[in-house]
């Protein structure tokens, strides 16, 4: 089997290939389709000066409507094919780790309050959600946003491993569907779909649709009357009785008409992405149900969406000049109306279904898109244990380039609850929380993670690593840190047990008064079962580690000079730093300094 680079290497010729050719026949067509158009042109000129007659026009027109149609074939095809040269060339891009910048970055869920999202690097410009996503409807997006949130149930995050598993190589299934999204993602709107679709019925009387079918029935026979009998009197009044009833519901008649016939566009767009998942069989439990989900109406979503589709098309017959007089008496707005509130009435309460159905497998997607493209990443085990479990081996930061990313061991199980990180500035401490927290989200999430192994029990995440001050709030930094520091010792009062973040602990204050206050928030979410990490370049914090053994192990970034730069190998080592690198990184930009 070929690597994901081959794979997409390959198929991205193929499809610009394909680009290429229907260009070239589009071109060709046009100028089939205008000189068709001028012969026909001039069929019709000389008819209208009696010179041929009109039946000579028969031709040229079939033969205007043939190029036209294939035209428009090809023109779909080509605008296909380039949207799947897209797909591919982004695909690359994350293989090349030149991905930032050209997905969805997800800033709509982006959440200053939550415990990780914004220190995690979760939505924005080069996040996590970008990297992963190839989501092309909102509730897929919503639906993998949520999940990067808040961690899964063991049981659920082993449903999600099934079922990425059995996506993995569907490269096929994945391409299909993006490409249907790709006009969905700007027609679909989830939220109001769905309050439409549940919405109380607007033309809930029986009787009235009893009526509209008796005086369209009695329109049609006092019509025949009047052709054979020229009896008129009845006529004229069924359809004085028709106006009246059309016009004292008219405008609930019209708001069912208008808002079916905008919802109709949205659910047909929807169409495309089912109608390629209810193509495919699923071995994965999961998906078997997502495929149940959308089904369970009694037919499938896309045939359901076509009922709909058709009664708008039928809407739309009235404003033809011919149909039209056959219309008004027929009552065609009425019955039309009708049929489109019975079709809420039966499938309304599955649209929810459909939308979550869909967005649940986008979001799987992704994560197997993910998987597909690093094979080197493993599922974690999730591991039942008394105390909270975080034992994760060469682990790595999946938003950093391969060729820079430095992997590293971190285990806190045991009597290990917390590793102190000290070091110099710039030596890794900070991307190393990072990537405990990036991994654990991702493996709470149901994805593989960027570790040749990771073994952990349920954790909730929190972390300090982009605590900003509030000019609006009126906050200063050091305020915002102990206020979210007192969120996570109240969250790990809970289950499951708190994995935490902290960097650079009460930085922002005294060096005794960091001391002591860094001493008692270790010691009380050690006590509540939590365990984590936290940085300083404090080298008196690192006491603190001395004090709290063997629960706390100190460990250290460092760093050389070489050349006359300063150097790093990002690698975790143990024990306490033993120098600061500060004076040097100062002389190092020009600053002028006294000797340290």
């Amino acid at each position: 089997m070929p690597g994901p680079r081959d794979e997409y290497g390959n198929r991205l010729e193929l499809r610009r290939a394909a680009h290429l050719r229907h260009s070239q026949v589009d071109a060709r067509l046009s100028y089939f389709r205008l000189i068709t158009f001028a012969i026909l042109a001039a069929v019709c000129i000389l008819a209208w000066r009696g010179s041929l007659t009109w039946g000579w026009c028969l031709g040229p027109v079939i033969a205007f409507a043939w190029v036209a149609g294939q035209h428009d074939r090809v023109i779909r095809a080509r605008n296909t094919a380039a949207r799947a040269v897209q797909f591919y060339q982004r695909g690359i891009a994350r293989l090349d780790d030149q991905w930032a910048g050209t997905g969805e970055q997800g800033d709509r869920f982006a959440d200053p309050s939550h415990p990780y999202a914004t220190d995690l690097d979760l939505f924005g410009p080069g996040s996590l959600f970008e990297l992963l996503s190839i989501a092309r409807t909102r509730a897929g997006e919503d639906t993998l946003a949520a999940w990067l949130k808040s961690p899964a149930a063991p049981g659920v995050i082993g449903e999600r491993h099934a079922a990425v598993d059995d996506l993995l190589t569907r490269l096929d299934l994945r391409e299909a569907v993006w490409l249907a999204g790709t006009e969905v993602r700007a027609g679909v709107h989830g939220e109001a779909l769905v309050a439409w679709a549940e919405s109380a019925p607007l033309l809930g009387l029986s009787w009235l649709r009893g009526s509209s079918v008796l005086l369209a029935t009695m329109a049609v026979v006092t019509f025949a009357l009047w052709v054979r009998e020229d009896w008129l009197t009845p006529l004229l009044l069924v359809l004085m009785l028709e106006g009246l009833l059309f016009f004292a519901y008219r405008p609930r008649i019209h708001q069912v008409l208008h808002s079916a016939g905008g919802w109709s566009r949205d659910l047909d767009l929807l169409a495309h992405v089912v109608a390629c998942l209810e193509k495919e069989s699923f071995s994965a439990p999961r998906l078997v149900r997502l495929r149940e989900q959308l089904d369970a109406a009694g037919t499938t979503p896309a045939k359901a969406i076509r009922v709909l589709h058709r009664l708008t098309e039928m809407h739309d017959w009235q404003h033809n000049l011919i149909f039209a007089p056959i219309a008004m008496p027929l009552l065609w707005d009425v019955q039309i109306a009708f049929a489109m509130e019975a079709w809420r009435k039966r499938y309304g309460a599955h649209v929810r279904h459909w939308l979550d159905a869909v967005g649940e497998f986008e979001a799987l997607s992704s994560l197997s898109a993910y998987g597909y493209e690093h094979p080197a990443d493993r599922f974690p085990e999730l591991v039942d244990a008394p105390e909270a479990v975080f034992d994760g081996v060469a682990m790595g930061h999946p938003l950093i380039p391969q060729a820079r990313m430095v992997r590293n061991d971190v285990s806190l199980q045991g009597p290990t609850r917390l590793l102190l990180i000290s070091g110099s500035n710039m030596s890794g401490k900070s991307t190393l929380l990072r990537t405990v927290g990036v991994n654990a989200v991702l493996a709470q999430a149901g994805a593989p993670v960027r570790a040749a192994s990771l073994h952990l029990t349920p954790l909730a995440v929190g972390a300090t690593l982009r605590i900003q001050d509030s000019l609006q709030e009126g906050r200063s930094r050091f305020y915002a840190e102990i206020t979210r520091v007192r969120e996570l010792a109240d969250l790990a009062l809970g289950r499951p047990p708190l994995l935490f973040l902290l960097d650079e602990l009460f930085h922002g204050t005294n060096s005794h008064d960091r001391l002591v206050g860094a001493a008692g928030v270790l010691k009380t979410l050690v006590a509540r079962g939590a365990i984590g990490l936290v940085t300083t370049h404090d080298l008196a914090l690192t006491a603190v580690g001395d004090d709290l053994s063997p629960q706390v192990v100190n460990v250290h970034f460092d760093d050389h000079f070489e050349a006359g730069e300063i150097r790093f190998d990002y690698r975790m080592k143990p024990g306490p730093v033993t120098r600061s690198n500060a004076i040097a990184l100062m002389r190092a930009v020009g600053l002028e300094v006294g000797e340290s």
